[in-house]
């Protein structure tokens, strides 16, 4: 058997890495200045090892009924674990991958080829530019996982994307997104409260740590306009091996307090990690 060897390479924005994971035979780290991105595993595309992507797999495979193929575009293209999952579990979907580093989604295809016939088309290119060319009512599914460095671009946070993002999706659609935040949640609430004027229908997955202020860590956004499967989100994500709780209603409500949606002109970033939040040994 030939030992799988790193390979490093200059993206456009910054230095990416593809790591083999000594525990399974034709699996990878992909990792960008440091940062951890995504994890494939080629021989078992269903195999999420990243907490936060168990939890957009637990949401996906919760979208209407189980194996129906979706229309799906993902904003943000890491390794491509989401579109080789949803190949996987939907055979049939179409899936948009829309990343702006043209260098990295270069490498990811070179080194880990998607399978024939997988249906997904990956377009280099700024995440809402390309949502903002995109047909109304388009897509089943919006999926958002774009990190500049470690943090989340600062017009991909306002009013004016969640309004964008709504008009893409059909009326029965659903838009996914992973943040990351810390206690007092500034930028977590801001980001609920634009979705909330523009959606009938939150949940938030985060652990219970994070949400208690304890940790810096990841929370999964999910809005609709229909009613959401939660209390099978709720079962799902606490048999994980790192439970998650689902905020929905009253209490979701509780948790946005005050905050207000956030225009074009005032959206920042989200927050910079702290040391080590996200680092690799």
């Amino acid at each position: 058997m030939t030992e799988s060897l790193p390979v490093a390479r200059a993206v456009d924005h910054g230095f990416a890495k593809l790591m083999p994971d000594v525990d399974r035979e034709r699996a990878w780290l992909l990792t960008v200045d440091g940062a951890p991105q995504s994890y494939v595993d080629l021989d078992e595309p269903t195999h999420l090892e990243f907490e936060y992507a168990q939890r957009l797999g637990h949401v996906l495979d919760s979208i209407g009924e189980a194996g129906r193929p979706l229309d799906v575009v993902h904003l943000g293209g890491g390794a491509l674990t989401l579109p080789r999952y949803l190949a996987a579990t939907r055979p049939g979907s179409r899936q948009d991958v829309v990343e702006a580093d043209r260098a990295l989604l270069e490498l990811v295809v070179e080194q880990l080829p998607l399978p024939e016939g997988a249906g997904i088309a990956l377009h280099a290119a700024d995440a809402r530019g390309w949502l903002e060319s995109a047909p109304a009512a388009s897509a089943d599914v919006l999926l958002a996982d774009v990190f500049g460095g470690s943090r989340v671009p600062a017009h991909l946070t306002s009013l004016e994307y969640a309004r964008e993002a709504a008009r893409v999706l059909r009326s029965g659609g659903v838009y996914l997104v992973n943040l990351a935040d810390a206690a007092p949640f500034a930028f977590l609430r801001s980001q609920l409260a634009n979705f909330a004027e523009v959606f009938e229908e939150l949940v938030l997955i985060a652990e219970p740590a994070v949400l208690r202020g304890r940790r810096f860590g990841n929370a999964v956004l999910v809005a609709a306009q229909l009613p959401l499967d939660t209390p099978a989100l709720a079962r799902r994500t606490a048999a994980d091996a790192f439970p998650a709780r689902v905020e929905h209603g009253a209490g979701l409500r509780k948790f946005i307090g005050a905050a207000r949606p956030v225009r074009d002109e005032e959206a920042v970033p989200s927050p910079e990690p702290p040391d080590g939040a996200f680092g690799i040994g």
